[in-house]
């Protein structure tokens, strides 16, 4: 395992993502690429996941595939103003608050049931790389 690609391993941990203190979900985040700060896995939903889910919907009616291309311009623009505006944040599961400049929800269980939903996150916190790093033994 490089340390610019780490895929899923035994050592896995929880990510919680919140709202103003509201859990919003969870991730274990199962594949990472520290040389591109991005991170992603499934992603479970919280007892607040329903405050934050219409604006998620609208980029699934934006972009309807996952990886496809943008049918509706306007939903995507309304899309990334209301995900901006929410304020989200990713936590470890002891607490620790991991810095992000990016937390997306794709949400396709309405096509695809539960397994349509999966976290997304740019992190550009070192530290984390550097925890992450050695709780997989790279």
């Amino acid at each position: 395992m490089s340390a610019t690609d780490l895929r899923a391993s035994s050592t896995r941990m929880r990510h919680v993502v919140r709202l103003a203190g509201v859990v919003i979900g969870y991730s274990e985040l199962e594949d990472a690429s520290p040389g591109d700060g991005r991170a992603h896995g499934h992603f479970r939903p919280g007892i607040g996941y329903e405050l934050v889910e219409p604006v998620f919907r609208l980029f699934a009616e934006a972009v309807p595939r996952r990886g496809g291309g943008v049918v509706d311009e306007t939903k995507l623009e309304r899309y990334h103003r209301s995900r901006d505006a929410l304020g989200l944040t990713l936590e470890e599961a002891d607490g620790t608050v991991v810095k992000t400049s990016g937390i997306h929800i794709a949400d396709y269980a309405s096509e695809q049931g539960a397994e349509g939903r999966a976290l997304e996150v740019l992190i550009s916190d070192a530290g984390y790389w550097e925890r992450r790093a050695a709780r997989d033994g790279v």
